[in-house]
């Protein structure tokens, strides 16, 4: 059982939680109950969304620097969510990327997943003629992670259960980086972000960014059951 990629486009982030919640449950449904199989296919959603606050289940509300007033000011919303991480930002501009898929399939542990990912992200950034490195003790991907300039490009975060993941990663790609502003960006005060436009001094084409980072995430990711 391979796995397809689909593309939401500019997607409210609620639909997008929903949508992608159902296909969840679907692949979960036929691990547990394969007698009695319903329509599901692995596949890794990519899509931006409007303005949006996330909180992991797991993250510290005090990152939250926002009240409803301001937020609704600067036209975002906010939701605490059941992936791991803590808080992040998502908004035009941001490759989201929700890959659904069966670890089991590609014989991964949840951390041997994270750290493929992550690999398919530093693969992207290559293309570029960026540098990405992993930072220890914090999932995501960086940029001169051992120096004071140390700056984040992609956040990750993500939830499985029985092997079948959700949610997934965020690529700062033409990202308004002012709404990091209003937050502890996955709980660092001390680290900056960024984006590839940051970056490379230009706007990057964002439907080249999806046909690079699919090409390095199907590298990445061989279904081997």
């Amino acid at each position: 059982m391979s796995y397809i990629f689909t593309d939401w486009n500019l997607i409210d982030y609620a639909e997008a939680w929903q949508k992608q919640q159902q296909i969840f449950d679907n692949l979960l449904h036929n691990k547990l109950h394969p007698e009695q199989p319903v329509e599901a296919v692995q596949q890794v959603i990519l899509c931006e969304h409007p303005h949006v606050y996330t909180l992991g289940k797991n993250g510290n509300a005090n990152n939250m620097l926002l009240n409803p007033e301001f937020l609704e000011k600067i036209n975002a919303v906010y939701y605490h969510i059941d992936r791991g991480g803590d808080i992040t930002y998502h908004g035009p501009g941001q490759l989201v990327g929700y890959p659904i898929l069966d670890l089991e399939m590609f014989q991964l542990s949840l951390k041997s997943y994270i750290h493929q990912l992550e690999e398919a992200i530093i693969q992207t950034l290559a293309y570029y003629n960026i540098a990405g490195y992993r930072l220890d003790g914090a999932t995501g991907v960086w940029l001169e992670p051992d120096k004071d300039t140390a700056r984040k490009i992609c956040a990750i975060g993500v939830r499985s259960s029985r092997y079948v993941t959700m949610h997934g990663f965020a690529l700062n790609v033409n990202t308004d980086l002012s709404y990091f502003n209003y937050i502890n960006p996955c709980g660092f005060v001390d680290k900056g972000v960024t984006s590839l436009q940051k970056e490379l001094g230009y706007f990057v084409d964002m439907e080249e960014v999806k046909e690079v980072f699919k090409k390095c995430f199907s590298d990445n990711f061989l279904p081997v059951l």
